[in-house]
C-alpha cells in the first residue's frame, strides 16, 4: 500500500509466463492464468475485475461519480476497510455496478439514491452478481464461489461475487 499525490494505491506483482509483455496486453485473457500460482492470479484479479466491471456497466461516467460518492460516504462513517471486516473498494464498486445495471440510464445522483434503496432492501444472503458464472469461464482449478459445491460458501452472510 502506498499513497501518491493523495491517491491510495495497492501495488501488486504477478509473474506472467510470457517472454515479452506488450503495452496493450489484455489481462482479461483467461489463458494468461494457466500455470500461474494462486498469488499471481490474485494479483491480476484487481485489474481483471475492474476491466470486467467497466464492461458490465452501461454508463462509465455515472458509475464512477456514484462510486466516488459511496466510497466517500463509507470512509466518513469508518466502514470502508477490508482489514477491519467492512467492505473494501471492490465490494463497494460491485454494489454500485449492480445498481447501474438495474438503472442503466440513471444519472449519478439517481444511482446514489437507488444504491441505498436497493441495498437497504437486498434479500441477503442472496449474492450480488454482475453476471452469472458460466462454463465458458473455467476456474483453472482455483476456488470459485458456489454454495452448491462448497459447504463453507453456504454460510456467507453478504456474498458479493466478482465477475
Amino acid at each position: 500500500k502506498t499513497k501518491i499525490e493523495g491517491i491510495e494505491l495497492d501495488i501488486l506483482f504477478a509473474r506472467l509466463a510470457l517472454k515479452n509483455i506488450p503495452q496493450d496486453q489484455d489481462l482479461r485473457d483467461g489463458s494468461l492464468l494457466k500455470n500461474l500460482d494462486e498469488k499471481s492470479v490474485r494479483s491480476l484479479n484487481g485489474s481483471r475485475v475492474t476491466d470486467d466491471i467497466l464492461l458490465l456497466v452501461p454508463n462509465h461516467e455515472s458509475f464512477r461519480l456514484a462510486l466516488r460518492a459511496v466510497k466517500l460516504w463509507a470512509k466518513r462513517r469508518g466502514i470502508y476497510s477490508n482489514a477491519l471486516g467492512y467492505l473494501g473498494g471492490v465490494s463497494w464498486a460491485m454494489l454500485v455496478a449492480r445498481t447501474c445495471q438495474l438503472y442503466p440510464r440513471a444519472s449519478a445522483a439517481t444511482l446514489l439514491q437507488k444504491f441505498f434503496l436497493v441495498f437497504r432492501q437486498w434479500p441477503w444472503p442472496k449474492p450480488v452478481l454482475l453476471r452469472h458464472n458460466s462454463d465458458d469461464n473455467p476456474s483453472l482449478g482455483f476456488p470459485v464461489w458456489d454454495p452448491r459445491t462448497n459447504v463453507a460458501d453456504r454460510y456467507h452472510l453478504m456474498p458479493i461475487i466478482t465477475p
